[in-house]
């Protein structure tokens, strides 16, 4: 990639297309903390609905200096909207697409389609289209909870965010220096050893500290059910806990959605019945 055509990509990242995404992935190989080309690398990995982006994400979010900034730009119009060439060429394809057994549809019906449904079907489908549909039993699971595709924050997300900034689970340190657990443990003293009787000795008789039993519980957890954080409850955060495997996370938000939005329980009763499917299946 040259200048020319990233100074071009500066001013309009939304027309950014895959070889130039490709371009970026190798130009940050070499120069991993160039900030504004993860940036627009990002914005090239969302146009192409790409599985990488939520992973990239991260990355980007880790080398940023401020999260806030990569929040702004992640929802805002810019980044979220189509480049006119890449909408006009995606919306050729959806129209080109082979249905079998379809119906006629009358002319002036495709007149009266209205723009905006039309690019909410491309935003959804980039990278998806096939020449023949596929068939309903060949739909796996994780296609049918959209699971790998990018998650779409808005303004108003900013505990989503940070929630999916969070590693999902953490993993022992090994260290190179330490002790296998094999070895026979190390020879103590005699008088060592006593010391280390008298302190476990006081610990077993010296009275415990009882629980305040008014006031706030020693432990603190965030309860999806309460009213407060009821109200942070968004599709996208529920897709964050899926896509962190914390399943029973995605299902309690689901619940949480349904009494939200009636109007869509029965879309957030198969989602639940699917991650229930997952959760086995990973079990």
């Amino acid at each position: 990639m040259n200048v020319t055509d990233y100074t071009y990509l500066i001013n309009k990242p939304d027309a950014i297309h895959e070889k130039q995404t490709e371009a970026l992935e190798k130009v940050l190989f070499e120069f991993p903390y160039f900030q504004s080309a993860r940036a627009i690398q990002l914005k090239g990995l969302y146009n192409q609905n790409s599985f990488k982006y939520n992973a990239a994400l991260k990355i980007t979010a880790a080398y940023s200096r401020d999260r806030s900034v990569l929040f702004d730009f992640i929802t805002s119009d810019t980044f979220t909207s189509i480049h006119q060439s890449l909408y006009d060429r995606k919306a050729l394809e959806i129209l080109d697409i082979q249905v079998i057994d379809s119906e006629i549809i009358i002319a002036e019906e495709k007149f009266e389609l209205k723009t905006n449904t039309l690019e909410q079907s491309i935003l959804t489908s980039i990278k998806e289209a096939s020449p023949i549909e596929k068939e309903d039993n060949s739909i796996t699971v994780e296609e049918k909870l959209a699971i790998g595709t990018p998650l779409d924050f808005s303004k108003k997300e900013q505990h989503s965010f940070q929630e999916w900034l969070q590693l999902s689970r953490t993993e022992p340190i090994i260290r190179e220096n330490e002790q296998p657990r094999n070895e026979p443990t190390p020879i103590i003293d005699a008088d060592k050893r006593k010391k280390i009787e008298l302190i476990d000795k006081f610990i077993e008789t010296s009275p415990k500290i009882s629980p305040v039993k008014h006031g706030v519980p020693s432990t603190v957890s965030f309860d999806l059910n309460a009213a407060d954080n009821s109200s942070l409850m968004t599709e996208t955060l529920a897709r964050v806990y899926l896509e962190q495997k914390k399943y029973q996370k995605a299902i309690q938000a689901y619940e949480i959605l349904i009494l939200k939005y009636p109007e869509k329980s029965s879309f957030f009763a198969d989602r639940i019945t699917d991650i229930k499917i997952l959760q086995h299946n990973n079990n």
